[in-house]
């Protein structure tokens, strides 16, 4: 039996809606690893700026604010991942929004990284393709799991952030205050995730995460 021009109309439309958006991340994609993200915010200044820093200390900073940098290739590569295969309008708006915050820490991070010296790690493309092979995975298993992996990412980004301001040089106000506010913006989505119904994940599963997220910080903080 011969489909109807109605339904042949609708499954057109329903694979260019599919195609359109693939395009979409293919892009969001390149412009995260490539290109300059756009900002909703300037990039956090301190009260008093202590920038005199020796050669080891310019290093060991540098190497910190580009696993920062991976680590916002990497949070931004999940939630369109996850955008893209969430059930609900709720949840694609969710990652959309802490998506367009997590840019500025992209920017953020970029712009110190230029100022210290430095480059972006060269491991950024891979680091994107495994994350949003994730989280598309995660939104594929259901929205509650999927706000729970953004909710779990987050806590563990706040650690690894506390982790760097024990480490980061004092007299490095400028890389302190900017991984600061993305420590306290980042608490911000965990909670978010949480109040939309996020889902606790099994420890293994944030085990996994953890593990992976320290081959990602050993690697990029030297490629």
């Amino acid at each position: 039996m011969r489909a109807g021009p109605r339904v042949l109309y609708l499954e057109l439309m329903r694979k260019y809606s599919i195609l359109d958006e693939l395009v979409n991340h293919l892009d969001q994609g390149l412009r995260t690893v490539f290109g300059r993200p756009p900002r909703q915010r300037a990039t956090p200044q301190p009260a008093v700026t202590g920038d005199d820093l020796s050669d080891s200390e310019r290093d060991l900073a540098a190497g910190l604010m580009r696993v920062n940098h991976t680590g916002e290739v990497c949070a931004q590569a999940l939630y369109h991942g996850q955008a893209l295969t969430a059930r609900s309008t709720r949840v694609r708006q969710t990652m959309s929004d802490a998506s367009a915050e997590e840019n500025d820490h992209l920017a953020w991070c970029e712009e110190r990284i230029e100022e210290l010296g430095s480059h972006k790690s060269l491991l950024n493309p891979l680091w994107y393709a495994g994350s949003f092979t994730i989280g598309a995975l995660a939104g594929l298993a259901g929205d509650r799991i999927s706000l729970g992996f953004l909710a779990e990412t987050e806590r563990q980004v706040v650690r690894h952030l506390d982790g760097h301001l024990d480490r980061l040089p004092v007299n490095d106000t400028k890389s302190r205050e900017i991984v600061a506010r993305m420590r306290d913006d980042e608490a911000g989505h965990a909670t978010t995730a949480v109040k939309a119904g996020a889902a606790e994940l099994p420890d293994f599963i944030k085990k996994s995460m953890s593990a992976v997220s320290t081959v990602m910080t050993k690697t990029s903080e030297r490629i």
